[in-house]
């Protein structure tokens, strides 16, 4: 179920007319949310209901033992093990199974292992990444003893399942929000109207901008193979920069917006990332929820900056690797971990000379130059699409500026620019001090959305 389909305008009004039937005592609450929230998944398709639930459990006793054991460590891997398999086989299974064909075929050995694959496997459960994460967190914060224990299974699968960031997150740790499903309280009215219009924003980031920029993106990328000009593919690619922000940040927004309205508080999933001073700056700005995940769990578990110069950079570009990894199960994704980590390494190694005042200057800019460039294998289906779009944005071919200028994609392209900056000024924030005028404001935005929404697209974020 889609938050811009009407479906879901239907599901979420009934949620809020319900819940107050249910929201006064824990056991009630959380089954109320892990109801609904299985009603909003199997919407999708309902047997992989089943996997949901099944890793929950498994993770949810896995928990518990680990607390009640002095198996600790035997459980923990249980856990983990558990998550990654249901990663393996439902996400990397044929991915894996095209590398391992074509090393055989190099090899002079011919087999057919895709089609041996059993076929239920080949569709890729919506969510899959980010549940298992979520999961994931509440048992190793267990066994690092960050973390208090769920009061029952129930409790636990409320978390795991709450249908806002369940298929494409924010990534939730289970310390932050098993407390507060505790909480039995109704937040106030002006709570609710922040919650409002939160929602607001982030349909109107991803109605109106994301889905416009993507009618453009998708026209180019339709035809890679067609010499459309370079300042063409700079624009795409920048539209697609702002589309990709506008969509995933959108969804989180709407996320943060329908929590707080339950009064449970997401916290903040971008943070202005293109107004980066660096690659490191980026990853603190860009899909927080992720990298943090990475970084507590991935990377300082892999030894972090402990060791050798060399040993801290080997750690960073793995995690960056499985970051790309993460994303998909594709070469594109791959090579796009690969290019953020050594970027990430080059910035760090030569940290003492970014420190001058003229590459303090410079390197901002040319960090949102090479964001842009690396994007093209996010978006890019195939490395040899990636190669043709690298060839049209740095091979010199002409195209007609003002047929660009006068484009609709330049428009949308403009507009999401300034709604950037204004939001990054935190204009908006002015408008509360004017209730009126801020009714009216919001009152306006969903009237753009309505009338100048692009055409539906699914979530980027689906897709992980």
């Amino acid at each position: 179920m889609l938050f811009n389909s009407i479906p879901f305008v239907v599901f979420i009004a009934l949620f809020f007319f319900f819940k107050p039937l249910f929201w006064s005592k824990d056991n009630r609450r959380w089954l109320w949310i892990l109801m609904v929230s299985c009603l909003f998944y199997g919407w999708w398709d309902w047997r992989f209901l089943f996997l949901l639930l099944g890793t929950g459990t498994v993770d949810y006793l896995c928990g518990k033992y680990i607390l009640q054991t002095g198996k600790k460590k035997l459980y923990l891997w249980l856990s983990i093990s558990t998550n990654i398999a249901s990663l393996l086989i439902f996400k990397y299974s044929l991915f894996i199974a095209e590398i391992i064909e074509d090393a055989l075929n190099m090899a002079g050995f011919h087999f057919s292992i895709k089609a041996s694959i059993p076929e239920f496997t080949l569709v890729l459960p919506v969510g899959i990444s980010f549940y298992t994460f979520n999961s994931l967190s509440y048992t190793i914060d267990l066994y690092r003893g960050k973390a208090k224990p769920a009061d029952s299974w129930l409790h636990f699968m409320a978390f795991i399942s709450f249908f806002p960031h369940l298929v494409a997150g924010p990534i939730i740790r289970a310390r932050d929000i098993l407390t507060q499903l505790k909480k039995s309280s109704s937040p106030d009215m002006l709570t609710m109207w922040n919650g409002i219009k939160t929602c607001i924003w982030g349909y109107f980031q991803k109605m109106v901008l994301a889905d416009n920029l993507a009618v453009f993106v998708n026209a180019n990328f339709d035809q890679v193979d067609s010499s459309t000009g370079t300042l063409n593919w700079w624009m795409c690619m920048l539209a697609f920069t702002f589309q990709i922000y506008f969509d995933f940040n959108g969804y989180s927004t709407i996320a943060r917006g329908i929590a707080k309205m339950c009064g449970i508080h997401f916290k903040l999933n971008f943070n202005h990332p293109y107004r980066a001073t660096g690659f490191s700056d980026f990853w603190r700005r860009w899909h927080i929820s992720l990298s943090s995940f990475f970084r507590d769990y991935v990377y300082i578990s892999m030894g972090g900056s402990r060791g050798s110069k060399f040993e801290t950079e080997v750690n960073r570009m793995s995690t960056m690797l499985l970051s790309g990894l993460w994303h998909g199960a594709s070469w594109t994704f791959i090579f796009w971990g690969a290019a953020h980590g050594a970027l990430l390494s080059v910035e760090n190694v030569f940290k003492k000379w970014f420190s001058l005042k003229f590459f303090k200057l410079l390197w901002p800019v040319l960090t949102f130059v090479l964001v842009v460039l690396t994007w093209v294998l996010f978006r890019s289906e195939t490395l040899n699409e990636a190669i043709q779009v690298y060839k049209g944005m740095l091979i010199w071919q002409d195209a007609s500026v003002k047929e660009l200028i006068m484009s609709n994609a330049f428009i949308w392209l403009i507009v999401s620019a300034l709604v950037e900056w204004l939001n990054w000024r935190k204009s908006l924030n002015y408008l509360s001090k004017f209730p009126i005028f801020e009714a009216l404001f919001y009152a306006l935005i969903v009237s753009i959305t309505i009338f100048f929404r692009g055409p539906e697209q699914q979530f980027i974020y689906f897709q992980f």
